[in-house]
């Protein structure tokens, strides 16, 4: 059996980390339902196995991006958007 590095887990935890926050965004029903969707879409786009994986997490930071510029996201919800897309900028770069 070859034993995977220690960084490929660190990798894995954190993108299952990052699905389970987008989970936990789009059935949070105190976030607006366009910031909900925007959570599935990037959950979506992160699974796409068709492009590079830091094209993936670039788009859905993006994607991210312009629902925290949103002015009638809530506090809570634009704190929960931007802990995610810190954790995708990070994925991405490792």
């Amino acid at each position: 059996m070859v034993k995977k590095p220690e960084c490929e887990n660190m990798d894995n935890r954190l993108y299952e980390e990052i699905i389970y926050l987008l989970d936990e965004m789009s059935q949070d029903v105190t976030i607006p339902k366009n910031v909900r969707k925007s959570a599935i879409d990037s959950k979506t786009r992160l699974n796409n196995q068709k492009d590079r994986f830091d094209l993936r997490c670039a788009t859905a930071a993006s994607i991210l991006d312009d629902m925290a510029n949103d002015p009638n996201v809530p506090a809570h919800g634009r704190t929960a958007l931007y802990t995610v897309i810190s954790k995708l900028e990070a994925l991405a770069k490792s």
